[in-house]
């Protein structure tokens, strides 16, 4: 790059660095006395406007300040050479409020509150996809004579349940029978590869307890291989009633958008691999109604397996360097998690 369009991205730099902290408009004067440029003020007003008719900043009303766009924020966000580091009080307080999760679920509700605390934004965290899992274990428990409880237990952790009307009694000689044949047939498999595995079962199993097979591949088939369910976790949605400015007419579409549970799983879509963290600003959101915002998302998983997304939803006002590195900070220590369970 030409050293004139290295010192306009370090004008647009202060812009964004000023904007973030106090969202007020940049004027020259501000970014000459903050940042040391080494360059008058005629210069950097000189780069500000070639800044602002590039795209890269906007002049709100009548002030003689300058704010980035979506284009200024994007610029900003791929030309981040280092992520600001966390600060080791950060890393130990993330690691001491993961470390102390019983199970799963509470691993990804500790997940969704510390990234909501560390970002000040929203933050999602979708469940292990099913579809990547493979089957630990399957356990059947007797609730009555005529009534199982079918538990499936993955190797991410998650724990499926359902119950199942058998239609008839069975007894625990049959009921245990019945587990042995589940396991040894699908245990250690993927669920992708299960399926075809369930289907067949009931065939090959003796007269007697046919029956009562039909019914728990049945149950197995519908409802967690053929349709995973996706389920997601969100947390901190009061953050982004802090400042309303930065939803100009749009804050309670965002709020709306993320009640809905396809768009945020939309909002995760592109984390394809674990640790690779992925920026979208403003209008890059396919959503209409999160065109006002930015969401940054990452998936976690174990070594390369993606087990799920993560992110955190906020304006397009927001630390970027900061937020990416709490957010990678996160997806590592609950894939380590996971990985160690």
């Amino acid at each position: 790059m030409a050293s004139s369009e290295e010192r306009r991205f370090e004008v647009l730099r202060a812009i964004v660095a000023d904007y973030v902290s106090n969202q007020e408009p940049v004027g020259s004067k501000a970014i000459v006395d903050r940042h040391n440029l080494g360059v008058s003020s005629a210069t950097v007003r000189n780069d500000m406007v070639a800044l602002e008719e590039d795209g890269y900043i906007t002049q709100p009303h009548t002030s003689a300040g300058r704010i980035p766009t979506d284009k200024g924020y994007r610029l900003f966000v791929d030309r981040l050479s280092d992520i600001k580091p966390l600060t080791s009080a950060e890393r130990r307080a993330i690691t001491s409020f993961l470390d102390g999760a019983l199970d799963l679920d509470d691993v990804l509700r500790r997940s969704v509150r510390l990234l909501a605390q560390l970002t000040r934004q929203v933050a999602v965290v979708q469940y292990p996809s099913m579809s990547t899992a493979t089957l630990r274990h399957l356990e059947v428990v007797p609730i009555t004579p005529a009534r199982l409880m079918l538990v499936v237990i993955t190797d991410s952790g998650r724990v499926d349940q359902r119950t199942i009307d058998l239609g008839d009694v069975t007894t625990e000689e049959s009921v245990a029978r019945i587990r042995d044949v589940l396991n040894s047939k699908l245990s250690g498999r993927r669920l992708t590869d299960a399926a075809a595995r369930v289907a067949e079962l009931p065939d090959q199993a003796p007269g007697e307890l046919r029956d009562a097979l039909v019914r728990v591949c049945t149950v197995l088939v519908e409802h967690l291989v053929d349709h995973p369910e996706e389920r997601l976790v969100l947390g901190g949605t009061a953050n982004l009633t802090r400042n309303v400015a930065d939803f100009p007419g749009s804050l309670r579409q965002v709020l709306e958008a993320l009640e809905e549970q396809v768009v945020v799983l939309k909002l995760l879509a592109a984390a394809r691999n674990p640790g690779a963290v992925t920026v979208r600003i403003g209008e890059e959101n396919e959503d209409e109604q999160m065109r006002s915002t930015s969401v940054v998302s990452i998936g976690y998983g174990k070594d390369d397996m993606l087990l799920g997304g993560m992110g955190i939803v906020g304006p397009t006002r927001m630390d970027y360097p900061g937020t990416i590195a709490a957010v990678r900070a996160v997806a590592n220590y609950v894939g380590q998690i996971l990985a160690g369970g």
